[in-house]
């Protein structure tokens, strides 16, 4: 691509967005060349999870041209089964033009003979999932970014079984989007026109109560949640309808919402980066539930697939991280379920290769079956896939990511936040009636199963230099891994890119897709792994480590992440 014949031609054809035509103005100005770069160097990654990035004018930009193009890709790949009567289902989150993004998605479709179902409202992530499944359509999409800064937006795309796409059908989709042009090949219909002829179709009420019943149908215990005190966030993002409902079944009655995050905001003015992983993102939900005196504080991402909890626990509020809670809720589950006389023969839980090890030793107490799978919790779904197509879907108790995302049945095949909010208050009211705090419960499964912790870093690479950066790192790493990293030795290495590995002399393979990470194998049941994130311009770096006490294992996890930080020069 000739850079600057491309910004040419974006500013002749470019002119339906107002704010796409003021940026390629702007850029008219002198010593632009960089920003112009910026924009156009490259297409914007349509990797497996679809499309993310920064909203704005150029190929390497959200914008309605870059939305169709993927659309029109989309919509080609479709056609190309053969199936008649093709539907797609769409939601959208609270971002800076993602109901603008949905809409112009469902135009593209439209124009293709593909009939739409859209949600008219904000809705989270996993109810597109399970729209996908209930109206038994071919494909969905959810335009969101999840979690990232408010100049970011996103496209995910997700198969027939409410799945994101497999690695597979993302180059078939991506070798027809490459074929598109935006401005000559793309079919549009209009939109008005569509939904009066039926091509565009409302997603109805109806299906998001039968969203929320399928939710309330995975309650694992009868206890009361009358007496929870509760402060919730939905960060001004698409959680609030469906969590506050859920929480309404369920008896939670007692429930503050944090008045500047309470309505949706694309400019998240009081979080810039509204993750429920980060403390300064909860910060605003920590003061009320100090004033309110909560017994929790829970909050929702803006497209309310993952969710954050602080506890009150000797008068403080203390942050439980995904490990943590996921922890937690493997264990209460599982013992529920066993008292209640549900647990499965033969149950199998699934988490991430990243996620804590601890959920082994907590899977063998119960004898559940625990699969590991790469980071993505479509291979959660995977799993789940695979086993309804042996006919034991019902074997599915639980999975769950370190990144805070939780799932614990087969309704949807995403991580659901009102699916594990529903769960946190039920597993906080259980043990609130027994006179402790989920901090209590945690300490004594530490005391059973060893102290597992847990620790990321994350190190961002802007730009087409910072691309080139985070390649030349990893094949550095790949080529010439170090022998010890703070001060532990490496007995093994598993590179999933080739598939192969040497842990303590002996080769081993892994029959996971191949992918860019780095798993590194340290003394002491300790671990490193390094992958760049599918997603965004980002390496991160996941430590492990297991010791005897507490303290112990929080120094070996700092000793790793200061010395680590000299492996990304």
């Amino acid at each position: 691509m000739e850079i600057m014949q491309e910004y040419s031609r974006w500013c002749d054809l470019a002119v339906e967005d107002k704010d796409i035509v003021e940026e390629l103005n702007s850029l008219k100005a002198p010593n632009s060349e960089k920003e112009i770069e910026d924009r156009f160097y490259r297409n914007l990654e349509f990797g497996t999870g679809g499309l993310r990035g920064v909203i704005g004018a150029g190929t390497n930009r959200m914008n309605i041209y870059t939305i169709r193009k993927a659309t029109q890709g989309l919509a080609n790949y479709l056609l190309s089964t053969g199936k008649e009567n093709l539907s797609v289902a769409i939601a959208h989150d609270s971002r800076i033009k993602s109901d603008v993004f949905a809409r112009e998605s469902a135009r593209v479709l439209a124009g293709n003979g593909i009939t739409v179902h859209l949600y008219p409202q904000l809705m989270p992530t996993p109810s597109l999932s399970f729209a996908v499944r209930e109206l038994k359509c071919d494909a969905g999409i959810c335009v969101t970014a999840s979690h990232n800064p408010a100049k970011y937006n996103g496209y995910k795309v997700y198969g027939n079984d409410g799945c994101q796409i497999t690695l597979e059908m993302a180059e078939e989709v991506l070798s027809c989007i490459e074929k598109v042009d935006p401005f000559n090949s793309v079919k549009v219909a209009d939109y008005d026109e569509a939904i009066k002829n039926g091509t565009i179709k409302l997603i109805s009420r109806e299906v998001v109560d039968s969203f929320l019943n399928h939710v309330l149908a995975c309650r694992v215990t009868n206890v009361s949640s009358e007496n929870l005190k509760l402060v919730y966030t939905p960060l001004n993002g698409a959680g609030l309808m469906c969590v506050t409902e859920i929480l309404e079944k369920i008896g939670v009655k007692n429930v503050t919402i944090v008045p500047e995050q309470e309505k949706p905001d694309g400019n998240f003015p009081t979080c810039p980066y509204p993750n429920p992983e980060i403390r300064e993102a909860l910060q605003k939900g920590l003061e009320l539930s100090e004033k309110v005196d909560a017994d929790m504080l829970l909050a929702t991402d803006p497209d309310c697939d993952r969710v954050g909890i602080a506890v009150k626990h000797n008068g403080k509020y203390e942050l439980l991280t995904g490990n943590e809670v996921g922890v937690l809720l493997l264990d209460f589950i599982a013992k529920q379920r066993i008292a209640n006389g549900t647990l499965p023969k033969n149950p199998v839980a699934v988490k991430t290769i990243v996620t804590t090890e601890m959920a082994a030793s907590v899977a063998k107490k119960y004898g559940i079956e625990l699969r590991n799978v790469l980071t993505g919790f479509k291979f959660i779904g995977e799993q789940i896939a695979l086993l309804e197509k042996d006919g034991e879907a019902d074997r599915y108790i639980f999975g769950f990511e370190e990144s805070y995302g939780y799932l614990s049945s087969g309704y949807v095949r995403d991580k659901d936040a009102v699916n594990a909010s529903m769960l946190i208050c039920e597993m906080t009211a259980y043990y609130t009636a027994q006179g402790k705090t989920l901090i209590d419960v945690l300490n004594e499964l530490y005391e059973e199963h060893g102290y597992f912790i847990n620790s990321l870093d994350t190190f961002t690479y802007e730009g087409s230099e910072g691309t080139k950066q985070m390649k030349n790192i990893m094949n550095t790493l790949r080529n010439n891994p170090p022998k010890t990293i703070g001060g532990l030795n490496v007995v093994g290495l598993m590179d999933y890119i080739s598939s192969k590995g040497v842990i303590n002399g002996e080769e081993v393979t892994t029959d996971l897709p191949v992918s860019d990470i780095l798993e590194f194998y340290l003394d002491g049941n300790c671990k490193l792994i390094i992958r760049p994130s599918g997603t965004e311009p980002k390496i991160k770096l996941y430590y492990s480590a297991t010791a005897s006490t507490l303290d112990k294992a929080k120094e070996i996890v700092t000793t790793l992440s200061d010395d680590c930080k000299n492996l990304l020069k």
